[in-house]
């Protein structure tokens, strides 16, 4: 016996080893981070998706390796740093992932069955209130608050109208003719088919009650006058013909999104669990058949922890750390250079002419920083505000107070409607003397810098080993 049961698990243990063999031959590690194995479909999977046709910058398969591996780094350095664990994150990536799972948990045949049941609904409603009628109208438009002068005449010539149908006139000619329905009057009158509610109680209450090719009195709606003739009359239209339009409105109702968000409730109920923990194992089994709904759920989560860390790391860290950008700046300066000249200073308009130089002398003596403030508090404080200013880094073509006064070109300054002294002041520079000169340019190099550091430190912290050999068959088995 016991031969036997050793027997049976040589022979299972075979099975799993030839199996492991074969998913290793089908789909081999391309790739190990930190000792974590990286299949060849899912470095497939991220690098066609970031190198498709209408990506500008396109890499090589090989070119992507080094983007791979840093983003996969910072990801670990994410989970390190355990901010899987948080809150925040759970809930934001349960958000993403079930965006893509809760579609899965109802199928057609649940989308059809509601369609049916609206239809139903809908067709009991329309044919127990007299069914689809196919009207033509003859329409004089009376403005609601019309005169009593404009509605007799009107009252007159749609009575004219009538008589001459009581005289055998054509109705389709006489709609093409008169009729203010511009729409309808081209086909002499036609409407498209009506059902109860869909149109003024009025216009509704006489059309329903005519027999087929009978013509009605005039009569007045919110619209105006109308003579209305009945064509034919019908129960609703057939399923087929409207079941496009019936799933067109569940969508557009949010009666999936009700239909699933009911399923979901069911099933938590039966499984005693969340809606969420139905939602995890849903995903659980459909990754397990599907790879690329597996690395699309595994993108959303490494994506996410990848933002967080770069933000801590490199972005936010970056934007506030004000020394850092300072010494690099000093580190750097003869990097940031300028096509062309600048000025650093103000083009400012005045109502009084004194104000000219009082302006210079408010902030001449103070940092470029503080002259907003300043000449806001000093000259616009109160009710009358009495220059106008316009503060920044000016090149050429900037501003054409600026380009004639410190620049020197042929500029035509028009003058301010109420503010008619004009004058520049500040300093014109050849290259940046601060760090302010160039802040977006300095902000972005010294991200760039932290980023190169820190990656740097995770390829020394993590192993990564690369199968070249593997490499070679990306896209190409």
């Amino acid at each position: 016996m016991r031969k036997e049961i050793k027997s049976i698990i040589a022979i299972v243990a075979m099975l799993l080893n030839g199996g492991m063999a074969f998913a290793q031959a089908t789909d081999p590690v391309v790739m190990t981070i930190n000792g974590k194995q990286v299949l060849r479909s899912e470095y497939e999977y991220s690098y066609n998706k970031n190198n498709s046709e209408n990506v500008i910058d396109k890499k090589s398969v090989e070119e992507y390796v080094d983007l791979f591996v840093n983003y996969k780094l910072k990801v670990q350095a994410a989970l390190d740093a355990h901010l899987d664990t948080l809150s925040s994150f759970k809930k934001e990536f349960a958000t993403y992932r079930n965006q893509q799972i809760r579609s899965t948990v109802i199928t057609d045949a649940d989308i059809e069955t509601e369609a049916r049941k609206v239809y139903k609904r809908t067709q009991h409603y329309v044919d127990s209130l007299g069914g689809l009628v196919k009207l033509a109208h003859i329409l004089l438009v009376l403005p609601q608050r019309a005169s009593s002068e404009v509605q007799a005449k009107a009252k007159e010539r749609i009575d004219s109208i009538y008589n001459a149908l009581l005289r055998h006139a054509d109705f389709a000619e006489l709609a093409r003719k008169y009729s203010q329905d511009k729409e309808s009057a081209i086909k002499g009158g036609e409407l498209p088919w009506i059902q109860p509610g869909v149109t003024f109680k009025e216009f509704e209450d006489v059309a329903y009650s005519l027999k087929k090719g009978e013509i009605s009195k005039p009569f007045l709606s919110p619209a105006g006058y109308h003579i209305v003739m009945m064509k034919d009359r019908r129960n609703y239209f057939d399923y087929d013909s409207l079941r496009a339009d019936i799933i067109k409105f569940i969508d557009q109702r949010n009666i999936r999104e009700q239909i699933i968000d009911a399923r979901l409730n069911d099933l938590a109920k039966l499984q005693h669990c969340t809606t969420d923990k139905v939602l995890e194992d849903k995903t659980s089994v459909l990754i397990e058949k599907d790879p690329s709904l597996k690395y699309l759920v595994q993108e959303y989560h490494d994506g996410l922890l990848f933002y967080e860390i770069s933000n801590r790391m490199i972005w936010e860290r970056a934007n506030k750390d004000e020394a850092g950008q300072e010494e690099f700046f000093r580190k750097n300066k003869k990097r940031y250079r300028w096509d062309a000249p600048r000025f650093k200073g103000i083009a400012y308009n005045t109502k009084d002419k004194a104000d000219i130089k009082a302006v210079k002398n408010v902030v001449k003596k103070l940092p470029f920083d503080k002259w907003a403030d300043v000449l806001r508090t000093t000259f616009n404080n109160d009710s009358v505000l009495r220059i106008r200013v316009e503060k920044g880094l000016f090149k050429k073509g900037d501003n054409a107070l600026v380009d004639h006064d410190v620049f020197g070109v042929d500029a035509i300054v028009k003058p301010m409607e109420g503010y008619p002294y004009g004058a520049v002041f500040g300093k014109k520079l050849k290259a940046p003397k601060e760090r302010e000169d160039v802040k977006a340019e300095v902000l972005a190099d010294y991200q760039e810098q932290l980023e190169k550091d820190w990656v740097a430190q995770l390829r020394k912290k993590y192993s990564v080993v690369v199968n070249r050999e593997v490499l070679k068959t990306v896209n190409k088995h």
